[in-house]
């Protein structure tokens, strides 16, 4: 239930929505119930008609509160004065006119639900998303993407139509039992009591179906949760999987998890399903009982109850076990929504561990250098640099090359604090980039992966990404610079041309090109380039190297490097190795030295 009440707490402002739902529901039991009751004056105006009732013309008022012998008197007192005929209109128009009232409230009251459902969907979902955006890069780089997108996407929808639906049934079904019974009593204390016994035995056969619905609910999630990944790693690398003829065993792979999750949901809607005809099963047996019992001391003569009063009786409560029957069914719902609830809530409990200090400053300029002091980084227990120790002075740029897999992206990931070293410090004109608010350090800093990230979106949009004020003439300007001007005026559209999915409408020179204008355009005093001219052919790479050295005039920056071409001219040369700086120097003493940065030239060996 803390699970429950927790997923509830995202309905707030709850108050907004409960108190229009309450007084809507409890117009709609009350009159819901008045219709049935009303059968009993109904079918009494009918055999006195008939001649089945001994018509006897002195009506006694009832002296206590019996809701039955009230309605009895009332529908005799008008069978008496104004007639049979008129006595039935009269009783009609109460109960279309009670109908109408219970439908109506009944409308309202599920208007009301409906917008707390989507209220509760909405705040749910920003919580989820805006917390997973707020997550450290290790976390993405520990966790699959398809279980992060079913969370948000599949397990949230799950949480909110359950948990709501839960709510609306909670409180509506029992005050609708609630007013059948006490109808029930008012008919006949001694036919309900005996009818009560038998309840009890229904609901134990219903919790035995439901009993490990939850856990199968919980693996089911899990399972769609790896078929989605499985999905999108299909669609991300189609290209390759072709290219390897593996089609065959990414459709096992994905085929055989559907399977699985096909048989955990068949599991689950069998038990599910077995719940409804079960608890309707059980419902006739015991009106089957009922009608026996009752009958037998009408027809003998020894009950309370008339022949109108006992057949409204036997009306009411077959309607008891539709309410029960719907808390039976949100009971078997709810588990798959808590179940989907824990998941969601995972997500949300994860906590970055990159954080800004509740005294962090806000930094608008850069001045002097960046600095490693002594810096270690580990993922859990691997460990990845070891005491790295670099000064990068303001206006110079620093290249780093070595091996792959000796640490270069995560050493570069490390200044705009993606993530936090584990031991050491990076200062920034001597300050610990720790104390610094993330948010304004990392305006001060451009960059330029690799991997080319751009967005389904037009050209324009994708330049101006981190600038949406920008101008065309701005944006004109930087893809200038980026050399992306011309190949941009020959697309169908210039600017405004839609660049499909991850720029897929683009060659990957284009869409390198596009990525580098997107950082000219923030114009930041720190770039970092992770190789940003390896997809570019050799005259391009020419036209935006230029381009870039006079990017970086005054601008410190901080490049990965795997060819010559890219790194000779740099101010200083670092060589990283299994995480450590083993060598560092500019190009002409590095081949001095004769150590592995000359050896990597010769083999022209520079791949991350």
């Amino acid at each position: 239930m803390k699970t429950y009440f927790r997923l509830l707490s995202f309905a707030k402002p709850i108050g907004k929505y409960a108190v229009p739902y309450i007084i809507c529901t409890v117009i709609t039991v009350v009159f819901g119930t008045l219709n049935l009751a009303l059968l009993a004056p109904l079918l009494q105006v009918l055999f006195k008609g008939t001649g089945d009732v001994d018509a006897v013309e002195t009506v006694t008022k009832p002296e206590g509160y019996n809701m039955g012998d009230w309605f009895m008197y009332v529908a005799d007192k008008l069978y008496y004065d104004i007639g049979p005929y008129e006595a039935l209109k009269y009783v009609c128009i109460v109960i279309v006119a009670s109908v109408f009232i219970s439908n109506l409230f009944r409308y309202l009251s599920q208007r009301v639900m409906e917008n707390l459902r989507i209220h509760t969907l909405l705040n749910l979902r920003k919580a989820v998303f805006n917390n997973v955006m707020d997550l450290h890069l290790g976390y993405f780089t520990n966790s699959r993407k398809g279980d992060v997108i079913s969370k948000i996407a599949s397990d949230v929808q799950v949480v909110q139509f359950s948990v709501t639906s839960t709510l609306q049934v909670a409180f509506k079904e029992p005050l609708q039992l609630i007013a059948y019974v006490v109808v029930l009593f008012a008919l006949s204390t001694k036919l309900t009591l005996f009818s009560l016994a038998v309840i009890p035995v229904s609901a134990f056969c219903i919790s035995l179906i439901v009993k490990k619905l939850r856990e199968q609910a919980r693996e089911g999630q899990q399972s769609y949760a790896n078929m989605i990944s499985y999905l999108d790693e299909a669609l991300s690398g189609v290209k390759i999987i072709k290219a390897f003829n593996a089609i065959p065993f990414v459709k096992d792979r994905f085929n055989g998890e559907s399977e699985r999750y096909s048989k955990i949901l068949r599991r689950m809607v069998r038990r599910q399903q077995l719940s409804s005809p079960v608890s309707e099963l059980l419902g006739v047996v015991m009106v089957a009982i009922i009608l026996l019992y009752g009958g037998n001391l009408v027809l003998a003569g020894e009950g309370e109850l008339a022949a109108s009063e006992f057949i409204t009786y036997i009306a009411i409560f077959s309607q008891v076990m539709r309410p029960a029957k719907a808390l039976t069914e949100s009971f078997s719902s709810i588990h798959n929504g808590i179940a989907a609830g824990e998941r969601v809530l995972e997500l949300i409990d994860e906590r970055s561990r990159v954080t800004d200090k509740p005294d962090a400053k806000p930094v608008n300029s850069f001045n002097q250098e960046i600095a490693f002091k002594n810096v270690d980084f580990a993922y859990a227990e691997k460990q990845v640099l070891k005491d790295i120790t670099i000064e990068i002075p303001k206006g110079k740029m620093i290249a780093l090359v070595g091996p792959s897999g000796g640490g270069k992206s995560t050493l570069v990931d490390l200044i705009p604090r993606f993530m936090d070293v584990t031991g050491g410090a990076i200062l920034m004109d001597g300050e610990d980039i720790r104390n610094l608010q993330q948010d304004s350090l990392r305006t001060l800093i451009g960059t330029v992966n690799q991997e080319t990230v751009l967005f389904n979106d037009t050209i324009f949009n994708n330049i101006a990404f981190a600038q949406p004020s920008a101008t065309m003439e701005e944006v004109e300007r930087a893809a200038r610079i980026a050399n992306a001007h011309d190949f941009i005026l020959n697309t169908e559209h210039g600017y405004e041309t839609n660049i499909g999915d991850r720029g897929a409408k683009l060659s990957g020179g284009q869409r390198q090109r596009i990525c580098i204008a997107r950082a000219v355009l923030r114009n930041p005093p720190i770039m970092l380039l992770d190789e940003a001219t390896s997809a570019l052919d050799t005259e391009s790479e020419k036209l935006v190297q230029d381009s870039l050295y006079k990017l970086m005039e005054n601008r410190t920056t901080v490049v990965i490097a795997h060819r010559l071409s890219t790194i000779q001219n740099a101010d200083n040369i670092v060589v990283i190795e299994n995480g450590r700086a083993v060598e560092q120097g500019n190009h002409h003493d590095l081949i001095a030295k004769n150590g592995l940065y000359k050896r990597l030239i010769d083999m022209q060996q520079f791949i991350d």
